[in-house]
């Protein structure tokens, strides 16, 4: 039963991935998408293969603990598999390791969004899963319990399911690779200032949001829940399902409070990746953390999201895409270093200066080896110009130029505007009288082309009022324009930014017989809001026209 609820818990942790997809797809723009989520895929379809092959095997060989290299071995024996009875195997506990190390692995895919190349993120991945990671593991959580911080300091390092281990370790590795590889084009003005470049779906953000937390579930009260030397301990559950809980949420508050105090607007994305920095906070320590200490870790984990974000962005000049080190570095980092000053009574071996003095060389030691790392092997990457895409390949997206598909290609250049509504000239039509299309009934007659860009919303006004006056044959196109409207203001993670471009149709009508002035009119009166943004109406000349059809020419074409 004991093997069953790890595998259970292990496939929570997994599911977490369709988390990241979600939420770091919607933080990228459309012409990225693809990207992002392959990258995804290719971490875990990569990463776990290199931990089974080199990582775990790495890690037992710097702690001096047997790994799956030799439990293999011995795991069958005489073609019979050889597990003793009530002993959870090797393969289980490799891969219960394998969901932590995957999910350290996929968190820098966020921060290098929208301009690193495939092959070196993959790169990257590789070597994270092969030696990176396993090396922090052999740092903290070695078999024997003595980790190099209890070595150096005498008390042991505490984190009980990956806060700095996993998610700090993972937000100091996007942070150190954004910073190699470089902004993204145009994210940063030629005087210094930030653009916004806003993500294509806060949808699919908030979805991925909920998916994480919910499998964030697996890495803590999984964790707790799992019997060790045949005693459950139901205080160490009790601890961890509430902190766990009260942490996320109070990490939604305290980021939506800190960016309402300071843009007078509650932004939706920084409350999403608030409640992660609340979930980072806590996973550390959510086996000692008093009621109060998860309330207090949450909210100053969800709290210093916008002002860490800002630094690194603003001052730092990083373009960390998806937050990565705000929700999962500094937040990982704060959380470790509250341990002994959140503890429910009884719950510390030492005093609170010697927890706080392991926490703290912890924290450096996982951070420098990371960073140094990390930073190695993105610049060996750059130097040998195999970080980053050309600039052309950025300014085209990665869609195309790394998979040569398309995410959304309904949504490219050929989309047709439509109001929905019913046929007006199937609404106008009768006996009696039907609308008539345009054609050389008199001789000579000009033909002329009548153009309005209008609001959107007012497409089914303009097409009834053409069928009115006879005139219902129309193409519509989606455009944007700026004119007399005024410009709008967007929030993007708190930074707020213009939009002067503002969503139009444009209607454009044909005609020969009927008076182009009467078309105008009825284009206009159907558009009219009184406000500004209406749009306007071209009557324009046209020199011919053919029919393909029919291969008439002049009005009879029209």
């Amino acid at each position: 039963m004991n093997g069953t609820w790890i595998l259970v818990v292990t496939f929570l942790i997994f599911f977490m991935h369709a988390g990241f997809a979600m939420l770091e797809a919607g933080q990228v723009r459309s012409k990225n998408v693809a990207n992002q989520l392959t990258k995804n895929l290719l971490t875990w379809s990569i990463g776990v293969t290199v931990f089974f092959l080199i990582g775990t095997a790495f890690t037992s060989l710097v702690n001096g603990s047997p790994g799956i290299a030799s439990a293999a071995g011995s795991l069958f024996s005489g073609g019979e598999l050889a597990v003793e009875e009530g002993v959870i195997g090797p393969y289980v506990n490799w891969l219960y390791g394998a969901v932590f190390a995957m999910t350290a692995a996929t968190i820098v895919s966020g921060a290098v969004a929208g301009r690193a190349k495939l092959r070196a993120y993959v790169t990257y991945t590789f070597l994270l899963a092969a030696v990176i990671y396993p090396m922090v593991i052999a740092f903290t959580w070695s078999a024997s319990g003595d980790g190099l911080v209890a070595q150096l300091t005498g008390t042991a390092f505490h984190d009980f399911a990956g806060g700095m281990i996993v998610h700090g370790m993972g937000g100091i590795a996007g942070l150190t690779a954004a910073a190699v590889l470089g902004p993204r084009m145009d994210r940063y003005a030629d005087d210094g200032s930030t653009n916004v470049i806003p993500g294509h779906s806060l949808t699919f953000a908030v979805l991925g949001t909920l998916v994480l937390a919910f499998g964030w579930y697996g890495f803590n009260v999984g964790t707790a829940s799992v019997v060790s030397g045949g005693v459950f301990n139901t205080l160490t559950l009790n601890l961890v399902a509430m902190g766990t809980t009260i942490a996320m949420a109070a990490g939604g508050i305290g980021a939506a409070t800190v960016v309402w105090l300071r843009t007078g607007k509650v932004d939706t994305l920084y409350v999403a990746n608030g409640l992660l920095a609340g979930l980072v906070g806590i996973t550390a320590i959510p086996d000692t953390t008093a009621w109060w200490g998860a309330l207090v870790v949450g909210l100053l984990a969800g709290g210093q999201l916008p002002l860490v974000f800002e630094f690194v962005s603003d001052t730092l000049k990083i373009d960390d895409v998806c937050a990565v080190f705000p929700v999962h570095g500094s937040a990982g980092v704060l959380g470790t270093l509250l341990f002994p000053f959140v503890a429910a009574p009884g719950e510390l071996s030492a005093g609170i200066g010697a927890h706080f003095v392991a926490q703290l060389t912890g924290v450096v030691i996982i951070g420098g080896w990371t960073l140094t790392a990390t930073a190695a092997v993105w610049y060996v990457l750059k130097v040998s110009g195999e970080a980053r895409v050309t600039a052309e390949h950025e300014q085209e997206g990665l869609d195309i130029s790394e998979h040569g598909v398309e995410t959304y290609p309904e949504f490219g250049g050929d989309r047709v505007a439509t109001d929905g509504g019913p046929s007006v000239v199937d609404a106008t039509d009768s006996d009696s009288e039907s609308p008539r299309a345009d054609g050389g009934e008199e001789a000579g007659a000009e033909i002329k082309m009548v153009t309005a860009v209008v609001r959107p919303d007012k497409l089914g006004a303009i097409k009834q009022a053409l069928a009115e006056v006879k005139a219902p044959s129309l193409t519509v196109t989606n455009v944007s324009g700026r004119g007399s409207q005024p410009a709008k203001k967007g929030q993007w993670r708190g930074e707020e930014f213009t939009v002067d471009l503002h969503q139009k149709v444009k209607v454009e009508v044909v005609v020969a017989d009927i008076p182009a002035d009467e078309v105008a009119e009825a284009i206009a009166d159907a558009a009219e809001t009184g406000e500004p943004g209406d749009g306007k109406v071209f009557i324009m000349p046209v020199e011919d026209a053919l029919q393909v059809r029919t291969g008439a020419t002049g009005p009879e074409a029209v």
